[in-house]
């Protein structure tokens, strides 16, 4: 009997290849994002130190509202105004092994068009 492979698996594997070429630093952190069933996070990292700079997600209170793409979008906005108020406005961008699309891409754009540089 032939089993599907788990979709989870699969993507950490896609992520994991992409981590092999992308890092953060302190001028140009890591955005990286997790996407589960129901909320989005967000991280700026620097991967030198091993710090978080800057996170946001829809389990904070201001953002839990709308449709799970709007509430993407407003994560997008709020990581992009934290990490502009700490003086960062360059970042790579890690999508975790995602398909920019949907969610993914309604923070990425709402990042961009509020000060993030990627």
């Amino acid at each position: 009997m032939i089993t599907k492979p788990d979709k989870n698996k699969v993507r950490q594997a896609r992520h994991a290849r992409v981590r092999r070429k992308i890092s953060g630093t302190a001028e140009c952190p890591r955005l990286n994002v997790f996407r589960s069933n129901k909320n989005i996070y967000a991280q700026l990292i620097d991967d030198v130190a091993g710090v978080t700079l800057a996170s946001a997600s829809t389990k904070e209170t201001e953002i839990a509202t709308g449709t799970k793409t709007e509430a993407a979008a407003a994560v997008g906005k709020l990581i992009a105004e934290r990490s502009v108020a700490k003086g960062i406005k360059k970042v790579v961008f890690d999508r975790g092994g995602y398909l920019y699309h949907g969610r993914v891409q309604a923070l990425a754009e709402a990042a961009r068009e509020n000060g993030l540089d990627f």
